[in-house]
């Protein structure tokens, strides 16, 4: 996992601080911009005509992101950077006041930052949860807190949070990550709520899985190799998981709409329906699901990293992620 920093030790990157014509456009800041779906998230905004800030905890990873940004045909002076951990309320407050004292007022915030730790529920700990908490439910909180006020006093502005299907329908393996994401939905769609007829919206953007690369930068532990051979392939395979760029697109699309809900791929839309309707039945579902997947290893709570876990897959798993290595090539994420 990255190193928080000080934001006061980052200033926002910007290659003409002075006004342009590029000041003119919207701008909109995405937090977990610096590889992956947030990247994804980030260019769909430029290419939507915004100024963006791409903000995460790395600043050597925002300056890789930033300059594939612009590599992708979008003016310099339109694409800026921040080191901000989401998990750091004062932090958070205070990045979001240098970007609006150094580029204007912030119009759209999409918050995609977040951590997938996959094993066992008798391997997860309490730092588990936690930590997936920190960042995928108080990081939402923190940045709402930030930016929502001033959306209000100006009577206008957008926020997103992608959260997850795993936020309306907990599956197995993935203990922490839904406990968070069920945090994350409720909190969003409460925002929402409370929003109405203010000019400011809240989405909750729920997608199922996506091909963003991200079982390279997962966290497995229990038997961490076997945890990796069903979710690298599930996270990679066409018709099981969903092309990440038109996902990204849909859901910039959905927040600039102002929707309160985008969930994307029929896989999820199916079970945030069933679920809702019978969601005893598939609580059991997801039962027989998790019998099937690997056992508790007694001690195995360390996370491992799935760039470390690739090289040692069998051939038959490295087939079935070959969309998804291309996939976190593509997208910053980092290649086992």
């Amino acid at each position: 996992m990255e190193t928080s920093r000080s934001q006061s030790d980052h200033p926002v990157s910007s290659p003409n601080q002075n006004a342009s014509a590029s000041s003119e456009k919207p701008l909109a800041l995405v937090a977990g911009a610096s590889r992956g779906l947030g990247f994804l998230v980030a260019t769909a905004l430029a290419d939507a005509g915004h100024r963006v800030v791409l903000a995460s905890r790395s600043a050597d990873a925002l300056a890789k992101a930033a300059d594939t940004l612009v590599s992708h045909g979008h003016a310099r002076s339109a694409v800026s950077t921040i080191v901000m951990d989401v998990s750091d309320r004062d932090g958070v407050a205070r990045a979001v006041a240098q970007v609006e004292r150094e580029h204007g007022p912030i119009d759209v915030a999409i918050h995609v930052a977040g951590v997938i730790e996959v094993g066992p529920a008798e391997n997860t700990t309490h730092e588990h949860i936690e930590g997936a908490m920190n960042i995928m439910a108080w990081g939402p909180i923190n940045l709402s807190d930030a930016v929502i006020p001033g959306m209000r006093e100006r009577g206008r502005g957008r926020f997103g949070v992608v959260t997850s299907i795993g936020g309306l329908l907990s599956a197995p393996h993935l203990l922490a990550y839904s406990t968070a994401k069920f945090a994350a939905v409720g909190y969003t769609e409460g925002l929402a709520a409370s929003l109405a007829r203010t000019g400011v919206s809240a989405t909750v953007i729920a997608p199922g899985l996506m091909r963003t690369g991200s079982h390279t930068a997962a966290q497995f532990y229990g038997n961490a190799q076997a945890e990796y051979a069903w979710f690298a392939p599930a996270a990679s395979l066409p018709f099981v998981s969903m092309d990440a760029t038109k996902a990204a697109r849909r859901m910039v699309d959905g927040v600039l709409a102002g929707k309160p809900y985008v969930i994307l791929t029929p896989a999820a839309k199916l079970g945030a329906r069933v679920h809702g309707v019978m969601p005893g039945v598939t609580t059991r579902v997801m039962g027989l699901v998790g019998r099937a997947l690997p056992g508790p290893v007694p001690g195995a709570t360390t996370p491992v990293p799935g760039s470390k876990l690739a090289p040692k897959a069998g051939r038959f798993v490295k087939l079935l992620t070959t969309l998804g290595d291309r996939a976190s090539r593509s997208n910053l994420e980092p290649e086992g």
